[in-house]
């Protein structure tokens, strides 16, 4: 059985306010928006484009998100529900809540 997922990078675009899930062929599949002020990095909306939905890269985009927040020593609040929802699955993320 082989793994057809796409492979996934993060990468955040601060002139956009939004970290990328960026496929292996430099396609952006996605985006997390937020917004930052103090420190706090404030998620509002993420999405994964329709034809790519189902396939890990929303989980991929949250957790690489959540890892540059957490290596810049910053908090999150998150008003978006799939991020959320990403957060109250996994708890190594609990401690990054403002």
């Amino acid at each position: 059985m082989t793994d057809s997922r796409p492979g996934v990078t993060v990468r955040e675009d601060g002139s956009r306010r939004v970290f990328l899930a960026l496929l292996d062929d430099g396609t952006e599949a996605g985006g997390a928006y937020y917004r930052r002020r103090d420190g706090v990095v404030t998620f509002t909306h993420t999405e994964i484009s329709p034809d790519l939905e189902g396939q890990g890269i929303g989980s991929a985009l949250a957790a690489g998100a959540l890892d540059q927040v957490r290596a810049a020593g910053e908090r999150i609040v998150t008003l978006c529900p799939f991020v959320k929802a990403y957060v109250e699955r996994h708890p190594e993320y609990q401690d990054l809540r403002a």
